[in-house]
């Protein structure tokens, strides 16, 4: 068809082809940024909005005292361990000592050093006892930090308990959510896409047409981005459900379209060819033949053979003889390419739009 346009012509429609487009870019932007607010018309869940405080808070609080519990008693385990191997150490020094002193005494067996070694001995046996000590508080330190995170683990559990059963209803609340908003998107975008659906059969041949297809990318772009993604899942069967129903309509549509195309076809090929050609527009039989495609049943022709004059398929025909020059011409031509001259039949084929002049030599 393009081949059959006016240079001109071809580009004022890229133009309101661009201003489609970019209609349609205006009018998503604003649906999507009304879409975008919709989710603020629901209050925002949280766990604590289904969870049972008078019994879990007191849980709280008791988790975190035993927390700083832990953490006290950590430190003082820590110290406690460090003041033990101090202890220790300082034992094994003196034991080693007081064995090197009683190897030297056995060796002199010199009475007057009994004294000394009954003190020493005394001296050691107190460190052991500061060591017992260190030990004994070490223990008692790990043994507070054990009791703190065994109750610890208690209360958690306990918690938990409460925290599953509120997260179970919280997860239900939010789903219903979920679906509240998709029907909001539904009752906000359906509406759209059957205006969009309407327009498209009624007006989408309209001198409006630009805007008519700016609000069709509009509906579909609000329709399969801004609705279908956010469908709620329910385990996938909400999405396969919706998928099946949408393959189903648009499935019957397209099969529908396809058997009324052919219907009309039928009926248009067992008309007359003169009468064919009548209910043609001059660039829509132009836009076939420069595909290759015949202009009364739209199947596939050889036009570049030079002998195929008239379709081998439902016989309308496609070149003769020029009046004037005999010049082998376009049947669809307003006039012959080699002499100028006009057609015989010039209202042959039908004007290209209503309130459309005819066409001249000149144009």
């Amino acid at each position: 068809m393009g081949k059959s346009l006016r240079w001109s012509e071809t580009w004022f429609r890229r133009g309101l082809w661009l201003v489609a487009v970019v209609f349609a870019s205006f009018l998503i932007g604003l649906g999507s940024a009304v879409v975008d607010d919709l989710p603020q018309v629901e209050q925002r869940l949280e766990l604590d909005d289904f969870l049972d405080l008078r019994q879990a808070q007191p849980l709280r609080n008791e988790q975190e005292s035993l927390r700083a519990a832990q953490r006290q008693a950590l430190e003082a385990r820590d110290q406690a361990q460090l003041r033990w191997q101090q202890a220790r150490s300082d034992t094994q020094a003196a034991r080693d000592t007081f064995s090197n002193w009683i190897a030297t005494r056995s060796a002199t067996q010199r009475s007057e050093q009994d004294p000394e070694v009954i003190r020493r001995t005394q001296a050691l046996e107190q460190l052991r006892q500061t060591e017992r000590q260190a030990q004994q508080q070490l223990q008692d330190q790990e043994q507070t930090l054990l009791n703190a995170r065994q109750q610890s683990t208690r209360v958690h559990d306990r918690l938990q308990a409460l925290e599953d059963t509120a997260h179970e209803a919280l997860q239900r609340a939010q789903r219903a959510q979920e679906l509240r908003v998709f029907l909001y998107r539904l009752a906000l975008t359906l509406p759209l896409l059957v205006l969009a659906g309407w327009l498209f059969v009624k007006k989408r041949k309209s001198p409006w047409w630009p805007f008519v297809w700016g609000f069709i990318f509009f509906a579909l772009f609000a329709f399969f981005v801004e609705l279908v993604p956010y469908l709620p899942s329910y385990g996938g069967y909400v999405r396969s459900a919706v998928g099946i129903v949408l393959t189903v309509l648009i499935g019957r549509w397209a099969i529908v379209a396809l058997q009324r195309y052919l219907e009309r076809q039928r009926q248009a090929e067992a008309l007359p060819a003169t009468q064919r050609r009548t209910q043609m527009t001059y660039d829509k039989a132009w836009g076939h033949l420069s595909k290759g495609v015949c202009p009364g049943c739209e199947r596939a022709v050889d036009l570049k053979d030079g002998v195929t004059d008239f379709c081998p398929h439902c016989g309308i025909g496609l070149f003769e003889p020029c009046t004037a020059c005999q010049a082998r011409k376009s049947s669809f031509a307003k006039f012959c390419f080699h002499c100028g001259a006009a057609a015989a039949t010039p209202d042959a084929v039908a004007p290209d739009a209503p309130g459309r002049p005819p066409s001249s030599a000149g144009s």
